[in-house]
């Protein structure tokens, strides 16, 4: 994902028929997103989920989508140095292909929560968290990603630019630069400021705006959409089930909805009759 110089793109996954999904797409990665994984477990995105509950999940990504690389949203690393260095070692033994780590504070709050507060972690100690996470891989492929949040606590440019410095130095393989702003003048001003020191990954959610173009001009690395999966199956979901309520009928919806067989198919279900009538004998025998 960050070995080419070109601008590359991932896309939100939250499960394993969305992984296969985002792979068949042709999308180059998947981002294993926090908010989604959190969201279609039903709960918030503030750690409410287990580090444990996430890695089953991940598990059945990687089972589904072997072709590409998962990159894994994971938070602050649910702890300190020790988690996230446990953790490194069990996405390697899953097939992940990378991590990033944002610093904030365990239970971390999501970026894009108005109104709430966004403390950031020690600088010096989350680089040796990033450090611990680098020391600890096996793979020599797989990337560490440290993701900056100062421009989403307030805390400006300067201090931006000191964390990202400091996580490079650490030994983080790209630096996630995060802003909530609506345009994309931080991201912009950033890059300028960076001089191309390492790769740099962005997450344009809330800058949607912004042309692709930029990005490419400005020498971004890797742009994640990082929740589309998620928000289009909400609003289909949504949608269907209030069209059944009201009309207590499916004479609408067969038209509006994937068939069944799309489910099997997606399920690889032709391998399963392959496999059984090569290992299990004939019925009645």
């Amino acid at each position: 994902m960050l070995n080419s110089r070109e601008l590359e793109f991932i896309m939100e996954a939250h499960n394993g028929l969305s992984a296969k999904i985002v792979q068949e797409t042709g999308f180059k990665g998947i981002w294993a997103s926090g908010l989604s994984i959190s969201a279609q477990f039903g709960v918030r995105d503030c750690n409410e989920a287990s580090w444990t509950q996430v890695l089953d999940t991940l598990e059945f990504m990687s089972d589904a989508a072997p072709d590409i690389p998962i990159l894994v949203d994971a938070d602050t690393g649910y702890g300190n140095f020790n988690n996230a260095r446990r953790l490194v070692r069990k996405l390697e033994d899953r097939g992940i292909a990378g991590v990033c780590i944002e610093d904030k504070l365990f239970p971390k709050t999501n970026s894009l929560l108005e109104g709430r507060a966004q403390p950031l972690a020690d600088m010096n100690e989350f680089a040796l968290k990033i450090q611990a996470c680098k020391d600890s891989q096996q793979d020599p492929d797989f990337c560490v990603i440290a993701r900056v949040e100062a421009l989403i606590a307030g805390h400006g440019m300067e201090e931006a630019l000191r964390r990202a410095n400091a996580y490079r130095e650490a030994g983080a393989d790209a630096i996630l630069i995060h802003s909530k702003k609506s345009q994309p003048d931080d991201i912009v001003e950033f890059m300028g400021e960076w001089d191309n020191k390492g790769p740099i990954v962005i997450v344009p959610t809330k800058y949607y705006k912004a042309p692709t173009d930029l990005f490419r001009e400005i020498g971004v690395s890797l742009a994640i959409w990082a929740n589309h999966n998620l928000r289009a199956s909400l609003r289909a979901m949504q949608d269907v089930c209030r069209e059944i309520h009201d009309k207590q009928s499916l004479l609408d919806i067969e038209g509006k909805v994937s068939p069944v067989s799309e489910i099997f198919r997606l399920q690889n279900e032709e391998e399963l009759k392959s496999a059984e009538g090569k290992y299990l004998p004939p019925r009645g025998q």
